[in-house]
């Protein structure tokens, strides 16, 4: 009989403790859970802060510059397009690249073409840092036509279109400027509706 009193005692204190325990536990659990959320809140904050990234960083996480990306990786640019600068790119989008005769692009990447396509993408490219603002008050100064040399080595004529700013090529093609002043660390990007194309 001792005995049996003896172990519902030591089963009480067990129990009794237990309580305790998951008393304490779940006090413990909001504090916990709470900890942890302002740590992944701190997390998250630090992941979305923004930082300085290159023309060809930028250009790669822009999925309407994914063609774009393509032919500067082929023609082996993305070394410059990553480097001091600064430089501004009229970028032309996966639209703009579409426009061209079908199978151009497919072509233009293939190794026996590197030089080529490296011209073509050098070709939208100056040297200088140009903000939309700067391309319109020198067409303006400039009565309604500037011109700008490429990394090329060509030139492109920049002229107003209403409220537009419209590039012409050597051959006389014109392309839209439809996104303006997209900041990087080493420039600016120029979104374009055609791919500009020099003599050469």
């Amino acid at each position: 009989m001792k005995k049996l009193v003896l172990s519902m005692a030591v089963l009480a204190s067990i129990a009794f403790t237990s309580c305790k325990d998951s008393e304490k536990s779940e006090s413990e659990e909001p504090m916990a859970q709470e900890e942890m959320a302002m740590e992944t809140t701190e997390t998250s904050a630090e992941a979305t802060m923004p930082e300085e990234q290159t023309i060809a960083e930028i250009a790669m996480a822009i999925e309407d510059f994914s063609t774009l990306v393509t032919a500067v990786k082929a023609a082996g640019l993305a070394e410059t397009l990553n480097s001091e600068g600064p430089y501004t790119v009229f970028a032309p989008t996966n639209a703009a690249f579409d426009k061209l005769p079908e199978g151009t692009v497919e072509s233009l990447v293939e190794p026996a073409n590197k030089e080529k396509l490296a011209g073509i993408l050098t070709y939208h490219v100056l040297e200088g840092e140009y903000k939309a603002a700067d391309i319109v008050k020198a067409i303006k100064d400039n009565n309604g036509s500037f011109t700008v040399v490429t990394v090329e080595g060509e030139s492109l004529i920049a002229m107003l279109d209403g409220e537009n700013v419209v590039l012409t090529d050597a051959a006389g093609n014109e392309s839209t400027v439809v996104m303006t002043d997209v900041e990087a660390s080493n420039g600016v990007i120029h979104a374009i509706d055609a791919v500009v194309m020099p003599k050469s």
